[in-house]
């Protein structure tokens, strides 16, 4: 049987409006929704697809540049964040100038130098001192010890007993003989300074047992 074309209803517009909400109500459609990841995707797909156009492709270089440049940045300041300032270099660390209570940028074969000249002189008191800034000095320029500002004669002792462990004891002694001269003004000896000599002698012919880090 066919249906004659004045036998189809046509809905008015309210009715046709009641019958659009009551389907787009059936579940199957909010199901159908897309979530907030569908969206964001949508969104950053767009962003790529506009990025590479061929409108923009000659700036594609010059966004990359910049993009690669900051992550650097980034990546730079997290470390530095992390793992706080590096530890100074070599040549800070030789430039300690202030040495054991006094302005002195000699270097360790200077200072030894002089200390033997002192020593052929007569003069242990200075020879005693030169030679144990000597010590000092060299254990510097070998990066063997990184003492704070101001460190003690005593300090040091230590800090090379650390990597010296046999020469503790004769570092010990190295200290406490300077510290006798250049600050209780106790006269030196040349047993004092031969000693102290041989001690400098043995470091230097040392390879070190461990470097703290």
């Amino acid at each position: 049987m066919m249906l004659r074309f004045d036998e189809v209803f046509i809905p008015d517009g309210d009715e046709a409006r009641r019958w659009a909400e009551e389907e787009l109500a059936n579940p199957r459609y909010a199901d159908a929704k897309p979530t907030w990841f569908d969206l964001l995707a949508r969104d950053v797909g767009r962003f790529l697809a506009d990025l590479f156009s061929s409108g923009n492709g000659q700036s594609v270089g010059p966004v990359a540049l910049i993009a690669v440049v900051l992550l650097i940045a980034a990546a730079l300041i997290t470390a530095l964040l992390v793992w706080g300032r590096p530890r100074r270099s070599r040549a800070v660390r030789r430039g300690h100038a202030h040495l054991l209570g006094a302005d002195d940028d000699r270097t360790a074969a200077q200072l030894r130098t002089d200390a033997e000249r002192s020593a052929r002189d007569g003069d242990w008191d200075t020879a005693v001192v030169l030679r144990y800034r000597a010590i000092a000095r060299s254990l510097l320029e070998r990066d063997l010890i990184d003492p704070a500002p101001g460190a003690t004669a005593q300090a040091i002792a230590r800090s090379a007993s650390l990597v010296f462990t046999e020469e503790s004891d004769a570092m010990r002694r190295a200290a406490a003989a300077f510290d006798d001269v250049r600050y209780l003004r106790h006269p030196a000896s040349e047993e004092t300074y031969r000693e102290l000599a041989a001690t400098d002698d043995r470091l230097r012919a040392r390879r070190p047992e461990a470097v703290p880090a």
